[in-house]
C-alpha cells in the first residue's frame, strides 16, 4: 500500500526494503550506519516522549540544524504526534530567529550545535512561547535531546495508534520560512499531500532504487532535500550525510554516490576545480584536455555527426573518465535546483556522462514543478516538463502560474499575502517569468521582480546576463545593476585563484598578493574588460554592461549577500555596495 502521509514512508521502507544504513554519518573518522528498523524504533521512543511531554496536534516544535539523523528522527516523531514541524536554516540571523520563534509560538526547540545553543539562547528571553531547547551534540549546561527518551516509558502504543489516526493527507504537516530577500520570512504551510505528491510524482525523474547510495549535503531544512529524502526513503535508498561543505570532496569519492542534490553555485565551484587541473596540466595532456572541454561545450544528445561522436568517445575514455572518478565514479545524475543553472555546463556535464537534471520550483510549491529527467526528454537551457498533476499557463505579462496538488495551504498568519499570490481562480503567482519550448519544456527567463527598466524604457533581465557572464573564467560572480539609468553595469567577483595564474603567465610583476591590490592593477582591470566587451557582442546596445566595478571578496551567506539556498540578495547587495554604485553613475 503506497503511503498517504509522510511519516508512513519509514514504514513502507521497512516492510519492502529494509536498509542496514537507512541513514550513513561520519563519526571520528568511521562511516556508522543506522538501520531502517533502529530508525522506526528511535521515532517511536521519541513520539511517545513528545506525548508526554504535553505537545499537542497542532503545536509547533522548531528543528535548527544540518543535516543529520537526528533532524529526520524529530521530524517524524513530531508528524506522528500530530504536531507541527518548523525548520530553521542554522545560518539565519537572530532577527530572523526571533521572528520566526514568535510568529509560530514555538513550543520547543532542538538545535544541533554548540555554536547554535549559544546563538539561539539567548534570545529566548525575547520568545517567550518557547518552553526548553534540547540539543542534537552534547553541550555543556544544556539539555541533550536523548534526555527526553525515557519520558515515554509509560505511553502505550495505542496511546500513539490512537494520534496517528487523527492525522489526515490533508492536514498541515510543515511551517517552511523562506529566506526573503527583503522584509521578514513568510511561513509557507503545507500539507502531507503537499509534500507526498510531489516526492511520488518526482520518482521517475530521479534514477535511484533501494540499492542506491545518495549523498546529502544541502541543508534538510530546505524544501528541495528535504522532499528528497521523503524520495530517497521511499525507494529504500541509503542516505549519507556529508561531514561538511568543505569536505564534500572527499566525501563524494568516499561514498561514491549514485545521485546526489547540487544548486548551480556549488556545481559551478566544482567546474572551476576541473578547470584548475587542467592548467596545472602542460604539453599534450593539457591540450588533450582543453580540447575535449571545448568538445563538450558543443553537446547534443542528438543529431551530432560520427565524427563529433568519434570524438566525444575518445574524450570520454582519455578525461572525462577522470572527472567520474572524481566525483566517486558511479553517478547516475546530480539534480540540480534553487537557482538557474547555465546551459553551457549543463552541456559539458552530460557530454562528460554526468547528467546534471535541472529542475524548477519554489517552497510554495512543494517545491518541484517541472525538471529534466530521462523518462520524459531533456533540454539544455530549460527546466524540463512538468511533473504529473501539476497545471502550468504563461500569463499575458509572461508570469508563470501553477496549480496542483503541490500547492501550499497558504502563507501562515497572513491571509491577504495568501489573497496576494493565489488568485480566485485557485493559480499561484510564482513571480517568474517563463515560457514553454517545443510546447513541452519549461524556460525561466529571469524574476518578474528583478527585470528592470532603463532611462531610455528598454527592459534588461539580469539573472540572464548574469549566467552568461559567468561562463568566463575570470568571473566567480556577477551582479547586473541599472534600474531607471542609462544603460546597465556589474559588480563583479573575480575568479581569485585563476586570475592571479593569469597574471603569472602574462608575467605581471605588480604585487597583487591581496585582493585589494589585484582588483586595482590596471592591467588586470584591462583584460576583465576585454572579457566584458567580448560578452556584450551577444546583447543589444541597450542590454550591454557599459561599466562595472570590481570587488574585493566573494558575496556569501555569511557576509549577507547571498540567501541560504546561495541566491543574489539584490536589495541588500546595493545597499552595501552604495559606493560603487555611486562612482558609476554619477560620472552621467
Amino acid at each position: 500500500m503506497n503511503p498517504t502521509r509522510l511519516f508512513d514512508l519509514p514504514y513502507y521502507q521497512l516492510e519492502n526494503y529494509p536498509q542496514d544504513g537507512m541513514f550513513v554519518t561520519k563519526t571520528n573518522g568511521i562511516w556508522e550506519k543506522l538501520s531502517t528498523q533502529d530508525f522506526v524504533k528511535n521515532v517511536n521512543n521519541y513520539t511517545k516522549a513528545l506525548y508526554a511531554m504535553g505537545v499537542q496536534p497542532g503545536d509547533n516544535i522548531g528543528l535548527v540544524s544540518t543535516g543529520r539523523y537526528e533532524w529526520n528522527i524529530l521530524d517524524i516523531a513530531i508528524q506522528q504526534i500530530g504536531a507541527i514541524v518548523v525548520p530553521l536554516y542554522p545560518n539565519i540571523s537572530e532577527n530572523d530567529y526571533i521572528y520566526i520563534f514568535n510568529d509560530a509560538q514555538l513550543k520547543y526547540c532542538f538545535v544541533g550545535t554548540e555554536e547554535l545553543h549559544h546563538k539561539i539562547t539567548p534570545i529566548l528571553s525575547k520568545t517567550p512561547s518557547v518552553k526548553k531547547i534540547f540539543t542534537m551534540d552534547l553541550v555543556n549546561g544544556a539539555e541533550h535531546w536523548t534526555s527526553i527518551e525515557s519520558l515515554g516509558k509509560d505511553v502505550t502504543d495505542d496511546e500513539i495508534s490512537a494520534r496517528k489516526n487523527q492525522v489526515k493527507n490533508s492536514d498541515l504537516v510543515t511551517i517552511i520560512y523562506t529566506s526573503g530577500t527583503t522584509g521578514n520570512p513568510k511561513g509557507v504551510m503545507l500539507s502531507h499531500n503537499n509534500l507526498l505528491s510531489n516526492a511520488l510524482a518526482c520518482e521517475d525523474a530521479i534514477p535511484a532504487d533501494n540499492e542506491s547510495r545518495v549523498l546529502s549535503f544541502l541543508p534538510v531544512c530546505h524544501v528541495y532535500e528535504r522532499m528528497l529524502h521523503y524520495l530517497y526513503i521511499k525507494l529504500g535508498c541509503s542516505i549519507h550525510f556529508a561531514e561538511s561543505m568543505e569536505t564534500i570532496g572527499d566525501n563524494i569519492r568516499e561514498v561514491q554516490p549514485h545521485v546526489f542534490t547540487a544548486v548551480p553555485r556549488l556545481i559551478e565551484k566544482v567546474f572551476d576545480k576541473i578547470m584548475a587541473k587542467g592548467d596545472e596540466l602542460s604539453g599534450i595532456k593539457r591540450k588533450l584536455f582543453f580540447w575535449a572541454a571545448e568538445l563538450a561545450e558543443e553537446f547534443e544528445q542528438t543529431g551530432k555527426s560520427p565524427f563529433y561522436k568519434m570524438k566525444l568517445g575518445i574524450a570520454r575514455k582519455l578525461i572525462f573518465s577522470k572527472w567520474q572518478q572524481a566525483l566517486g565514479g558511479n553517478v547516475r545524475a546530480i539534480a540540480s535546483g534553487s537557482a538557474a543553472l547555465q546551459p553551457r555546463l549543463a552541456r559539458i556535464f552530460f557530454a562528460a556522462q554526468i547528467p546534471i537534471l535541472e529542475g524548477y520550483g519554489l517552497t510554495e510549491t512543494s517545491p518541484v514543478i517541472s525538471v529534466n529527467c530521462f523518462k520524459k526528454g531533456i533540454r539544455f537551457g530549460s527546466v524540463g516538463p512538468l511533473i504529473a498533476d501539476v497545471e502550468v499557463k504563461i500569463a499575458e505579462d509572461g508570469e508563470i502560474l501553477t496549480k496542483g496538488p503541490n500547492l501550499m495551504m497558504g502563507y501562515y498568519n497572513l491571509p491577504e499575502v495568501t489573497a496576494e499570490a493565489i488568485d480566485k481562480d485557485g493559480w499561484f503567482h510564482t513571480g517568474d517569468i517563463g515560457e514553454f519550448i517545443e510546447g513541452k519544456f519549461l524556460k525561466i527567463t529571469d524574476r518578474k521582480k528583478e527585470i528592470f527598466k532603463t532611462s531610455g524604457g528598454k527592459y534588461v533581465i539580469p539573472q540572464a546576463m548574469e549566467n552568461k557572464f559567468k561562463e568566463s573564467r575570470f568571473i566567480e560572480q556577477i551582479y547586473v545593476m541599472g534600474d531607471g539609468q542609462k544603460y546597465p553595469s556589474a559588480l563583479i567577483v573575480p575568479n581569485f585563484e585563476f586570475t592571479r595564474e593569469w597574471a603569472k603567465r602574462k608575467g605581471i610583476k605588480d604585487d597583487i598578493s591581496s585582493n585589494d591590490q589585484l582588483i586595482a592593477n590596471e592591467t588586470i582591470i584591462k583584460r576583465f574588460q576585454k572579457e566584458v566587451d567580448s560578452f556584450n557582442k551577444d546583447y543589444g546596445q541597450w542590454e550591454k554592461i557599459k561599466q562595472f566595478r570590481l570587488l574585493p571578496k566573494e558575496f556569501s551567506i555569511d557576509g549577507g549577500e547571498l540567501t541560504p539556498t546561495l541566491k543574489l540578495k539584490r536589495k541588500i547587495i546595493l545597499e552595501m555596495y552604495q559606493k560603487e554604485y555611486n562612482s558609476i553613475y554619477s560620472e552621467d
